[in-house]
């Protein structure tokens, strides 16, 4: 498994910058949105930069104003999120609050690290597949936040446990929220 793993890192990398990632579990369950928020969710995933590095919220007020929030890696992906989200049918104003993340090798080796560590695990390597990875992995001057959403009590503590196994970490947030237990 670890063999096939370290094999698929390039592509895993590669689909990061490619494919869309799912936005935070609080906007997962896409029926209970409005026409507006599955808009703004659907036009957010689709940001060809975005991928397991970053996270972003949005809320919609009842004045039509979006409100962006979130960490990102990339200063243009915080640009296009505006963009893209002021471009939508409705939206009156939009508010950009999304964090530009610091520019670091430091935190970019910890990123890939703490990916590798999370999804190389038997268990967890299910979070890897698809086009959109439920797990985030927000670093920011070796402070982790893993963001998003697990089947389990159990994968939510796996995933905590690996990222503090990795080695630069400071701390680790766990803010994965465990499926069954959503309301």
């Amino acid at each position: 498994m670890k063999g096939l793993f370290r094999k698929a890192i390039p592509g895993l990398a590669a689909a990061v910058l490619i494919a869309p990632v799912g936005l935070n579990a609080a906007v997962s369950n896409t029926k209970s949105l409005s026409r507006l928020e599955n808009e703004v969710r659907h036009e957010l995933v689709m940001l060809p930069w975005f991928s397991i590095f970053d996270n972003l919220k949005f809320q919609v007020r009842d004045n039509n104003e979006v409100v962006l929030s979130g960490q990102v890696t990339r200063p243009t992906l915080k640009a296009d999120a505006q963009r893209v989200v002021e471009r939508i049918e409705g939206v009156e104003r939009v508010v950009n609050n999304v964090e530009v993340l610091p520019l670091s090798p430091f935190d970019d080796r910890i990123r890939m690290a703490v990916a590798r560590s999370i999804f190389g695990y038997g268990p967890m390597y299910r979070y890897a597949l698809g086009a959109n990875p439920p797990i985030h992995i927000i670093v920011k001057n070796g402070h982790v936040t893993l963001e998003g959403i697990v089947a389990n009590e159990m994968d939510k503590n796996i995933a905590n446990l690996r990222a503090n196994s990795v080695s630069g970490v400071f701390s680790v947030t766990n803010n994965l929220a465990v499926e069954n237990a959503r309301g």
